[in-house]
């Protein structure tokens, strides 16, 4: 069949336009994807700085509205940020038990609601699974997790962890398993979130803190507190798979999204990445003193460290393996979550 040239010069200017619309659209959601909020709790100013990605600028604080928030997370949307209100002193140690949960309105910058445990329980780590639309809490003086759901902000279950402290959560995409790092007995407690229940505990260390699952869910990753060591559990087999010798004391991890890397908070002030294929360190970075929690953002382009000493956010770019800058927020920044713009 013979095209006439007229008619085919126009397919060719279609196409490329056709080409150009979709490389638009991918760049639209590309930046979709990097605007957004990092909200960052400030635990000697109770605080809650809001930064802008765009410029590394903190643009406004508010108030925590208790004593003290160590974690957060943001809804999906992110028009929710849920703060559990902990206490005045650290884990294991003496001091106040918070009982309630702040709700703010990220567009607002205002507290909206408060869920009341009606005791003191020390909530902490808050996670928000899609899979489920839940939200799960660690409740660290009754050994349990806790679970709200976010559109009626009630408490809907418990689960119980087995050991104390149970401090930091990690919950499956699929919302299936939990797994919370017990820090004074060293062992990590596996959860089935859907029957409530405590599957097994795994013994880690003396001493454990923090913990992140791999991309796949496939590895649990936790800090040694009694070595140098990032400690590797296999999903399948609940069992302690791998040690990971790292330069210091670890603390906070993430895995990039791609899978093949960990960072991990290490001692007074480094970052190491640890090549999960090879199981070794492969690169570190110079951070302020104590970096305490790592979170990628949605486009994997850039990692959020917290550094608890120096009231700064640590910026990595995950592309060119560079820190491009410090954050200046509040006095001992800890938790951090993303908050998606509206």
């Amino acid at each position: 069949m013979n095209t006439h040239p007229t008619s085919l010069k126009r397919h060719r200017v279609a196409s490329l336009a056709l080409v150009l619309g979709l490389a638009g659209l991918g760049l639209a959601r590309a930046e979709d994807a990097a605007h957004g909020w990092l909200l960052v709790t400030n635990k000697a100013d109770q605080t809650l700085s809001i930064v802008d990605p765009a410029t590394n600028k903190q643009i406004a604080t508010m108030p925590e509205g208790g004593n003290t928030c160590h974690e957060l997370v943001a809804t999906p949307d992110g028009k929710r940020a849920f703060m559990p209100i902990y206490g005045d002193s650290g884990v294991g140690k003496p001091g106040s038990n918070g009982q309630v949960i702040r709700v703010v309105d990220v567009a607002k910058r205002e507290i909206t609601d408060t869920i009341d445990f009606g005791r003191g329980v020390r909530p902490h780590c808050a996670i928000y699974n899609q899979a489920t639309n839940l939200l799960y809490i660690t409740t660290e003086i009754e050994n349990t997790v806790s679970i709200i759901d976010p559109a009626t902000l009630k408490i809907v279950g418990t689960i119980p962890t087995g050991e104390p402290e149970s401090h930091m959560l990690a919950v499956t995409k699929d919302g299936k398993r939990g797994y919370t790092a017990n820090v004074s007995t060293g062992t990590v407690s596996v959860l089935d979130l859907e029957h409530k229940k405590l599957v097994t505990t795994i013994p880690v260390s003396a001493k454990t803190q923090r913990i992140s699952l791999s991309v796949d869910d496939r590895w649990v990753f936790t800090s040694d507190q009694t070595k140098p060591q990032v400690v590797v559990i296999d999903t399948k087999t609940n069992e302690v798979a791998n040690r990971i010798d790292i330069p210091d004391f670890g603390y906070g991890t993430a895995p990039t999204p791609d899978g093949k890397s960990l960072l991990v908070c290490c001692g007074l002030g480094t970052v190491a990445v640890v090549d999960l294929e090879q199981k070794k360190v492969v690169r570190e970075f110079q951070l302020p003193r104590a970096p305490q929690e790592i979170l990628i953002r949605p486009d994997g382009a850039m990692a959020y460290v917290s550094c608890d000493f120096s009231s700064k956010i640590g910026v990595i770019d995950l592309k060119k393996w560079e820190l491009v800058t410090l954050i200046e927020v509040g006095k001992n920044a800890d938790g951090l979550a993303w908050a998606k713009a509206q």
